[in-house]
């Protein structure tokens, strides 16, 4: 079975393609720059790279570029060759609480909730609606990310504003980054030998986006993100928590105008707003000679430690602290920072096996350690995948 995975973007798609049988990945690229004169198409297979440059219009030559790519690499002759696509969603409001099988209701449900995403669902609409043109016969698969954290308790996701405006508007927490969560989770209770609806664990997706999740018997119940991926964690750009009061105040005082509220809380805060960079790896780079970038790295790590403590407290029983992402997978002064003082709830990690140079699965606790602190690298186009398949053969078992 050949399942391909799709990640389409307003001006990009990234795709991989993947054997489940041996679930490993055959090829992986990206389409990016659509629309742009420095649009190009590039691939990986058979330990080559190949690569079109040339302008790319929209979505439907993206398909094109890349399906070009596919049959030069040997990889694949027709995307109709394929036994399913598999799309990442970034937004499945309050409409969607499993994977589903692609068809015009699906579509248009995606349509009425992309004021929810309007920077991220158009563009994954663009890319199933020419994706199934270029794919006759082929099913198609939407993954959400925020199907995983459907599992909350509405006393968890409810914001506490007036009840019939979120009603009406469905203003609630939705919680993002859920198939890496469910991913990583999975893998460690596997690792564990925990049955995963038996598997409670706290699970830490730090990247240039970050977020966290508590998991109670494989279900998430608290996540860090909200309405939007705003909310909760300092991250690269983005402020996370703060009093809106703040916003309301700028505004007052003419320091912002209401167009620039979206720019300065997502592209100009966060560890770039504190100390002009963005990337933890330069932060932890700057540090010693920069005061800003140790106060950045300081919040950061905070905040993070602040959100462990509180999941902590709401499930009781914790097997697993879980480590994912680029920070969370590369950093390891950022996870001694966050782990330091926490011995009091069971978290205490070995610092030779923290700062060992190593790549893949791995526990890095201590020996008196209550609680296991692990390192789960994500794979989110696999989780897409294996989620693609299972959907494809219980349609196909009705």
């Amino acid at each position: 079975m050949r399942i391909l995975v799709l990640n389409s973007g307003s001006s990009s798609i990234k795709f991989q393609l993947f054997a489940m049988d041996t679930k490993t990945s055959l090829a992986s690229g990206l389409v990016e720059q659509i629309g742009s004169s420095s649009s190009r198409a590039v691939l990986k297979a058979n330990g080559e790279t190949y690569e079109i440059k040339r302008f790319i219009k929209d979505h439907h030559d993206g398909l094109e570029a890349m399906n070009e790519l596919f049959v030069t690499s040997h990889t694949l002759h027709d995307l109709s060759e394929l036994d399913g696509i598999g799309h990442r969603i970034v937004h499945g409001g309050e409409s969607f609480f499993s994977s589903m099988i692609v068809d015009e209701s699906v579509i248009k449900k995606i349509e009425e909730i992309s004021p929810l995403a309007p920077l991220h669902n158009p563009g994954h609409l663009a890319g199933i609606k020419n994706a199934m043109k270029e794919s006759k016969n082929v099913p198609h698969v939407v993954v959400f990310d925020t199907v995983f954290h459907q599992s909350m308790p509405e006393y968890a996701y409810r914001y506490a504003l007036p009840y019939d405006v979120c009603k009406t508007h469905h203003i609630r927490k939705y919680g993002f980054h859920g198939t890496s969560h469910r991913y990583v989770c999975k893998q460690a209770a596997k690792m564990l030998g925990i049955e995963f609806d038996k598997f409670n664990a706290i699970s830490l997706h730090l990247g240039n986006g970050a977020s966290a999740c508590a998991v109670q018997n494989g279900k998430s119940i608290d996540t860090s993100m909200g309405l939007s991926p705003l909310e909760g964690l300092i991250m690269g750009t983005r402020s996370g928590d703060m009093d809106p009061a703040v916003v309301i105040y700028l505004l007052n005082i003419g320091v912002l105008k209401w167009n620039e509220i979206d720019n300065f809380l997502n592209k100009k805060s966060g560890l770039f707003g504190i100390c002009g960079s963005s990337d933890m790896r330069e932060v932890v780079a700057k540090m010693q000679n920069d005061e800003r970038a140790k106060l950045a790295f300081d919040m950061f790590c905070y905040r993070v430690k602040k959100y462990i403590g509180s999941y902590y407290a709401i499930l009781g029983r914790v097997d697993a602290l879980i480590f994912t992402g680029g920070i969370g997978e590369n950093a390891p002064n950022t996870r001694q920072k966050i782990c330091d003082e926490l011995k009091h709830l069971g978290i205490h990690i070995n610092h030779d096996l923290n700062f060992q140079d190593m790549r893949g699965e791995r526990c890095i606790d201590g020996d008196d350690a209550k609680i296991k602190t692990l390192i789960i690298p994500t794979n989110e186009e696999l989780e897409i995948a294996i989620e693609t398949a299972r959907v494809i053969k219980e349609n196909k078992s009705k």
